[in-house]
């Protein structure tokens, strides 16, 4: 009987597996090397290759199939804030299973998991600092915590990020959803979309988020849009949108914001405030989520809120810089709840991955926000077209 390369790899792979008790699973195409695209200086990302370590019992080697771009890649090619370079970026990330290790039965909700299923994976928790151990329900605040596309170089598991062919999940603490059922711009778009189901449920904890809420939406990048989606599916029937691109506005308006204010026609505060209360019961918004990452705009936000209503500052995911506020005026006579958005816990994914199926059955057209794809060595160029804000959701996607 004649073999292929193929079924020879198999083969050999199955029995060393079984000679030192490691993979229990795999397709029968697995390559011995994967390409990752590396963050190695400032705005310079190199594709190298490496060898695919061998499967350990708690593995799974994922054949990457697309990921989106985020904000926080941007600022970490342009500047390394947090200090990783060298480094493997792409945490919005999705692809297929090609292989596991026996250990892994199921996912993180416990859904049954095997080889061919579709992946994504959520924050990685270090299960010993004092926000895990008293706080199970908010490790995106773990003292630890990370995120497969954010952590350094490492040469003995060199795939750690999303802009790759391959991604081998391995981490204690790490967390993983099976998503069968959504096709893959849906899920390039859920890590996005659980940034925003987050705050939605910091906002409930307010108590003013309701069928009558005129909620506002500061920023219509990416984050603002996908909150304008779960807001709107949320049955939120009145937001209003502020920014400064009418392309953007115009997509707001898409998926579901009733009344949008551009900023370079409206050019003073006392004039967007006036927008504002006009279609707000001439008194402001009920609650506001601050979605963009310009200290100026965060400034403005709270002279749109009503006294008594809510603020979710959800922009800053690094620093940007400071603002100032009159504290009397801005929140104390006003009584403004403010409430704070960091990440995603692994236990908002369900949450999320709900919250896409509804979205594509009222409608909303999401996957709109995907303008650009580019494949792994035209990183850079994604990058720069990301900073020139030429599109809206950038992705990296597989061939």
């Amino acid at each position: 009987m004649e073999l292929n390369s193929s079924q020879v790899e198999s083969i050999v792979r199955k029995v060393l597996g079984e000679m030192t008790g490691r993979a229990a699973s795999s397709s029968t195409n697995i390559p011995t090397t994967a390409k990752v695209a590396m963050l190695t200086a400032n705005k310079k990302i190199e594709v190298r290759e490496y060898p695919i370590p061998a499967l350990q019992d708690d593995d799974i080697l994922v054949r990457v199939e697309g990921c989106g771009v985020c904000g926080t890649d941007v600022h970490e090619w342009k500047g390394d804030p947090f200090g990783l370079i060298p480094v493997v970026l792409g945490h919005e990330g999705t692809g297929e299973i090609i292989a596991l290790g026996k250990n892994v039965k199921c996912d993180t909700s416990g859904k049954p998991i095997k080889v061919g299923d579709k992946i994504v994976t959520s924050v990685i928790s270090c299960g010993e600092c004092q926000i895990c151990r008293n706080h199970p329900a908010n490790t995106n605040l773990c003292d630890k915590q990370g995120v497969f596309g954010l952590i350094g170089h490492d040469d003995a598991q060199p795939l750690n990020g999303w802009f790759a062919t391959h991604l081998l999940i391995r981490a204690k603490g790490a967390t993983y959803f099976v998503v069968n059922d959504l096709n893959l711009n849906e899920r390039m778009l859920l890590e996005l979309a659980t940034v925003c189901v987050h705050a939605l449920k910091r906002a409930n904890s307010t108590g003013l988020i309701n069928f009558n809420t005129k909620a506002l939406i500061q920023g219509c990048g990416p984050v603002g849009l996908m909150q304008i989606a779960v807001l709107r599916a949320a049955g939120i029937n009145h937001i209003i949108a502020i920014d400064g691109n009418e392309k953007r506005l115009e997509m707001a308006k898409r998926l579901g914001a009733k009344t949008t204010i551009n900023f370079r026609e409206l050019d003073t505060l006392e004039k967007r405030v006036e927008a504002v209360k006009a279609v707000s019961n001439g008194i402001g918004a009920d609650f506001a989520f601050q979605c963009t990452g310009a200290p100026a705009a965060a400034a403005d936000i709270y002279a749109y809120i009503r006294r008594g209503g809510g603020l979710c500052e959800m922009g800053f995911f690094v620093n940007n810089g400071e603002y100032s506020v009159n504290p009397h005026f801005a929140m104390c006579n006003k009584e403004i709840n403010i409430v704070g958005s960091w990440d995603y816990s692994a236990d908002d994914y369900p949450t999320c991955i709900a919250f896409l199926r509804q979205a594509r059955e009222m409608k909303i057209p999401i996957e709109d926000l995907i303008t650009h794809s580019f494949p792994l060595d035209k990183l850079n160029e994604a990058m720069e077209v990301n900073v020139a804000q030429q599109g809206i959701k950038i992705c990296y996607r597989a061939d």
